[in-house]
């Protein structure tokens, strides 16, 4: 049995109903772009350390990001494994092969500045849409769970949001859509405590709101993640703030956190890390100007 005939099998027997429909979709994307074109007409027992090595080092001189490279490790190991298993071949030799060395992620921030330039811009302008970068501001919140929060989802009296489910776009017959989802790990499923401050801003949105969502959009779906990160751009644009992904506003929040003191078994739960260490690893290096402020309070004890 060739590889492509193999790997066709395996995800559509032994993934597809295993996995969130995201995670298919990633796996026969990675599949169909990366390793078939190149691993695909290979018979499974000739797919040697010398192959797949050969396949790795051809996808690092491409200068593909080593996060996707591991990526495409990940699926052959996962799919090799399952062959062992059904004693479809007596190896697999993906535990032999060098790898790119993992890079993190420069986590990037809001200064204070852009951060005050953009609330007072959403107090100002008080229109729904805007309020979910606030939100995020100040929760933390991934971009899908904001667009799939519910205000079932908000209890205003304890001042917790539950996070219980997340949505990203897929494609449809019509274009993308939307497509409600259970949060990204199980640890992703959460309450988180808001500040009291964003109550009497919910409030009245709530009961100005004419859809189910917090968030809302042009359908009764609610906003969808391209259309808003898209929106999130221009309003950056209009500011004049300099380009930054949804993303670093979750960033910013959790770096305001720690440099008001929040400890960072309390900020990965927030989070919904699954552990400290991931926390505590990612941010450790985005505290710069609040290193220097605490090191200068430090420098204060030496006595002229």
């Amino acid at each position: 049995m060739v590889y492509k005939q193999w790997c066709s099998e395996w995800l559509n027997c032994y993934v597809k109903s295993q996995v969130k429909e995201r995670t298919y979709e990633k796996y026969c994307h990675l599949a169909k772009a990366h390793i078939l074109p190149e691993l695909g007409e290979y018979h499974l027992n000739e797919l040697s350390t010398a192959v797949l090595q050969q396949f790795v080092n051809t996808k690092m001189y491409q200068g593909y990001a080593s996060a996707t490279i591991h990526g495409m490790i990940s699926l052959l190991k996962l799919s090799l494994v399952k062959a062992v298993e059904l004693d479809i071949i007596d190896k697999e030799y993906s535990n032999y092969l060098t790898r790119p060395k993992q890079q993190l992620k420069r986590v990037e921030c809001f200064s204070i500045y852009e951060q005050r330039k953009l609330e007072n811009f959403i107090v100002f302008i008080d229109k729904p849409k805007y309020f979910g970068v606030l939100l995020t501001l100040y929760t933390g919140i991934r971009l899908g769970e904001l667009l799939a929060l519910e205000w079932s989802d908000l209890d205003m009296r304890k001042c917790v949001i539950k996070v219980s489910k997340s949505c990203h776009d897929s494609w449809g017959e019509s274009g993308y859509v939307k497509v409600i989802d259970t949060p990204k790990t199980h640890t992703s499923q959460r309450i988180i405590p808001m500040p009291k401050q964003l109550v009497p801003y919910l409030k009245v949105m709530r009961r100005n709101a004419e859809s189910k969502y917090v968030i809302p959009g042009r359908t009764d779906y609610g906003s969808g993640v391209r259309t808003y990160q898209r929106f999130f751009e221009k309003m950056l644009l209009d500011l004049g703030i300099a380009h930054k992904g949804f993303h670093s506003l979750r960033h910013t929040f959790a770096t305001r956190a720690l440099e008001c003191g929040m400890d960072v078994k309390t900020l990965s739960e927030i989070l919904g890390h699954a552990n400290p260490t991931i926390t505590l690893n990612r941010y450790a290096h985005s505290m710069f100007d609040h290193k220097t402020s605490m090191m200068n309070r430090v420098g204060k004890l030496l006595r002229r």
